[in-house]
């Protein structure tokens, strides 16, 4: 039988834990120093905020040694710290969802539950195949998707613009004549022309020169 409670009696459910008191007198053990020891950054007031990997000031070690190429550098995108990705959506996707003749863009895309939220970007993928006739707006396309999108009678809107193709920089490379353009070959064909033609045809001889009056 369980005892009766009474007020004498009463007591917390979980024992508790006294909190430890520093700076009261020798004997509480956590006096004097207050358990900083003597003297150094450590006793000192805001020595706990001090962030981690901080080595009193001198070069730390995480900036001393090198630092490799990959996705831990600021600048590498898209996949360092500030990298930038979007939702997939594949063409499959499209016909399975969407009627034919119907406009699919990021906000239906998200009532039919194909994207999560509409602040990152859309991107449609090929995967699958696409027989119905969609008018398709995202933000980016692959190559395999616009042609299927295509292919059956639909149209692509790129929501930021189309992206423009880079052209490679040329690396200027001494080429043989039969790879430059011909513009070049053939002024450089006249220019050894010039150079391999006699003196005498260049200009004309003193002794076949008139006399002066």
């Amino acid at each position: 039988m369980a005892e009766e409670l009474s007020l004498h009696d009463l007591r917390p459910a979980q024992p508790r834990k006294a909190r430890k008191r520093i700076g009261r007198g020798l004997g509480s053990g956590k006096g004097r120093y207050s358990g900083r020891g003597i003297k150094g950054q450590k006793s000192r007031a805001g020595s706990n905020k001090m962030p981690a990997g901080f080595e009193g000031g001198q070069m730390p070690i995480d900036m001393r040694l090198g630092k490799l190429r990959g996705n831990t550098s600021a600048d590498a995108m898209p996949i360092g710290p500030f990298r930038t990705y979007s939702q997939p959506v594949n063409v499959r996707d499209l016909e399975g969802r969407f009627d034919a003749g119907s406009e699919v863009t990021p906000e239906s895309l998200k009532e039919g539950g194909l994207v999560a939220k509409l602040s990152v970007d859309v991107k449609i993928l090929g995967q699958g195949e696409l027989t119905k006739k969609l008018s398709v707006s995202a933000h980016g396309f692959s190559k395999t998707a616009v042609e299927k999108i295509e292919a059956a009678g639909g149209t692509v809107t790129w929501l930021r613009g189309e992206p423009v193709k880079k052209k490679r920089k040329r690396h200027k490379t001494s080429a043989p004549a039969a790879e430059r353009p011909e513009a070049e070959a053939d002024a450089d064909e006249a220019a050894g022309e010039a150079e391999d033609a006699p003196e005498a045809e260049q200009a004309p001889s003193e002794e076949g020169a008139e006399p002066e009056e």
